[in-house]
């Protein structure tokens, strides 16, 4: 299949994002409880993490500073750091009954297990299931929305380099990380939808130990 270039994924219409009344920022237990019950409906949900970048080489990688999950219509983000989202955390991040589906899930075992002391379960990297139509090499999400679902997906550097450690985001950064997992999402109910299998990914291996303590901000 041909690889859009950067010019025809520019012509595109723009991807439909959801709206910030929309994406959820969760706070405390009751939050996350109604979350979970949406997430545990839905059976397979967008994931993605974002971590305070490093720019000093050899610095300490404190990230993932936050999870996000999405359902075709609305998005949930939490701050690692944050009282009161311990339990919620580990419980979707352990389940087998929630699929979490993104993009590069692989570099996300780590960094989530080494700040939380959880390991992830039942993913699907949509990536895997793109390279079916016919790519040699992965793809990543950007080129995915143009592939499948013929839009425009925008990717802000200023963002993505931005302090995701700040226990108040930005608009931006709300909007950038509920997209990274909506998206996801989307991308992967259309190629099921279009019978492309999805990949079976192996039961984590990693030792499982308890739950950190989380600090206060």
């Amino acid at each position: 299949m041909h690889r859009p270039t950067s010019e025809e994924i520019a012509a595109l219409p723009l991807y439909r994002a959801l709206p910030l009344d929309r994406i959820h920022v969760l706070r405390n237990q009751e939050q996350c409880e109604a979350a979970e019950v949406e997430l545990r409906l839905a059976g397979h949900v967008g994931f993605d993490t974002e971590s305070k970048p490093q720019f000093v080489a050899g610095g300490e990688n404190t990230g993932p500073h936050i999870v996000q999950f999405a359902t075709a219509d609305r998005a949930f983000i939490i701050h690692t750091e944050a009282p009161g989202t311990a339990a919620f955390l580990r419980t979707m991040l352990e389940t087998e009954a929630v699929v979490k589906v993104g993009f590069g899930l692989a570099s996300d075992r780590t960094p989530l297990f080494r700040k939380l002391g959880v390991a992830l379960a039942a993913t699907v990297d949509v990536s895997r299931m793109v390279r079916r139509l016919g790519f040699k090499d992965d793809v990543g999400l950007k080129t995915a929305v143009a592939v499948v679902l013929a839009q425009r997906f925008p990717k802000s550097k200023k963002v993505t380099t931005s302090n995701w450690a700040l226990p108040q985001l930005s608009t931006q950064q709300l909007q950038y990380a509920a997209n990274d997992a909506h998206a996801s999402l989307l991308v992967f109910l259309a190629l099921r939808d279009m019978g492309v299998p999805a990949p079976v990914a192996p039961k984590s291996r990693q030792p499982r130990r308890r739950f950190a303590s989380v600090p206060e901000f």
